[in-house]
């Protein structure tokens, strides 16, 4: 069977054209994917498939239920002890985000960007947006006739709008990057985090390069 899936894995290489990955992915989980050891192993897997296909920027958000702050806070530990010192070896470009903004930074100069979020909503981060530009209005230094599109953005936490988006394990997404993936690709798998292998993330970016994309048009 590792011989089969082995000789499947590479055909599925040949056929990826790497100069048409996407820029920007995201990969949703919820905070029980990573409660097993094995939920960390595969996040560096992840974290260096991407880099070996040539990704830029890859945010990984986990999902935590009404952000319990014990569950946030042992993810973030284990992350921070276990984790951050092999992810920085993959690149030293590494973010641990919680709803405190960035809870851990490392700017290197690698040629990969990986963002972990914490239970930073997309509905968190509108409503923190909302308010930082109603501030600015009641300060005078925005006309309320001049909220726009642009604004909002600029107010927004995330700046990059993804190209695809990943739930694995789901058929529903969270409600992270509300905003900016409006005009992401969603791809929906039925293999659990734990169960995902580098072949289904190959599959992903075969089947970014065969759609078409159309921007909400």
């Amino acid at each position: 069977m590792g011989f089969i899936t082995g000789l499947y894995e590479w055909r599925l290489k040949t056929k990826i054209r790497k100069g048409d990955v996407p820029g920007h992915i995201v990969l949703a989980l919820s905070e029980s994917d990573l409660f097993a050891d094995a939920g960390y192993i595969k996040l560096k897997s992840f974290a260096s498939w991407c880099k070996e296909m040539g990704i830029g920027k890859v945010t990984v958000h986990i999902s935590i239920i009404e952000v319990d702050a014990l569950i946030n806070k042992n993810i973030c530990s284990k992350l921070s002890i276990e984790m951050l010192p092999v992810l920085t070896r993959i690149t030293p470009d590494v973010n641990i985000i919680t709803r405190g903004d960035k809870e851990i930074t490392r700017n290197g100069i690698g040629d990969m960007v990986l963002d972990i979020s914490l239970g930073y909503s997309g509905k968190f981060e509108l409503t923190k947006a909302m308010k930082g530009i109603m501030q600015q209005v009641k300060n005078g230094n925005i006309d309320p006739g001049d909220i726009d599109g642009n604004v909002i953005e600029s107010h927004l936490f995330f700046k990059s709008e993804p190209d695809i988006v990943i739930r694995a394990g789901g058929k529903r997404l969270t409600d992270f990057l509300i905003w900016q993936s409006v005009y992401s690709e969603l791809y929906f798998t039925d293999v659990n985090w734990l169960d995902f292998r580098k072949v289904d993330f190959l599959r992903v970016i075969r089947d970014f390069q065969k759609r078409q994309r159309r921007f909400g048009k």
